[in-house]
């Protein structure tokens, strides 16, 4: 089956229509009819994207086969949606929402943590104004999902609540950090992240009367 007929099939099987797919990869509605029906291709990076959505290979979508989309193999990652919505709930209740610290896993670190069934997460990080830290998901105490982060305040007028006010706002379709801009009073803060659920980087920063007071940078994605 060829790659314009293979997408249709899929798309509809998940129960997507051409509007929620484009929103989903952030491009037109226009680019994904090109795609179904053979006028145009997607890029390689519209192709992982779409592989990740869809939880299947990206050699599987392209390549031209005499199966169906029954016989693609699935990636063997976690339910991103299952895992997308446990990591707001969890930074939202800990970091983000001014939860209690638990006992700390290393000298001198703090730790949150937040368990749901089978779920797992904790944050430890070390340090204050210079800081660096990981989060962490793990289902039936096996590791599915990390991200690092390294950052630093350098101004007076760094506003710790103003952080923890922007990271509470923190989206589904992307659940590392904050919204992409967040604006309250003197205060700006900016997120700005490349990649998907499976291997992304990015970028954080606050200013203050337009005077930048802290910075973070941030990668991860689901391991195995």
């Amino acid at each position: 089956m060829i790659f314009s007929k293979k997408l249709q099939l899929i798309r509809k099987s998940k129960g997507l229509s051409q509007e929620a797919l484009a929103e989903r990869l952030n491009v037109s509605r226009q680019a994904i009819a090109k795609w179904e029906s053979g006028y145009s291709y997607p890029e390689i990076g519209n192709l992982i994207a779409l592989s990740e959505i869809f939880m299947v290979t990206v050699d599987s979508l392209v390549k031209d086969n005499e199966g169906c989309a029954a016989g693609i193999t699935p990636v063997e990652i976690p339910d991103q949606e299952i895992v997308r919505q446990f990591l707001v709930r969890a930074k939202r209740d800990t970091y983000a929402g001014k939860g209690a610290e638990t006992n700390s896993s290393r000298p001198a670190s703090h730790d949150l943590n937040y368990i749901e069934e089978d779920l797992l997460y904790i944050d430890s990080y070390l340090g204050s104004e210079l800081f660096a830290g990981e989060e962490a998901v793990w289902e039936k105490n096996v590791p599915i999902y990390t991200m690092n982060y390294c950052g630093r305040v350098f101004g007076q007028e760094f506003s710790g609540d103003f952080l923890k006010e922007a990271l509470y706002l923190v989206e589904e379709e992307k659940p590392f950090r904050g919204p992409e801009i967040h604006k309250n009073g003197d205060y700006l803060y900016r997120c700005s992240v490349n990649g998907t659920m499976k291997w992304y980087q990015g970028y954080e920063e606050i200013y203050c009367h337009n005077t930048k007071v802290y910075d973070c940078y941030f990668h991860g994605g689901y391991i195995k």
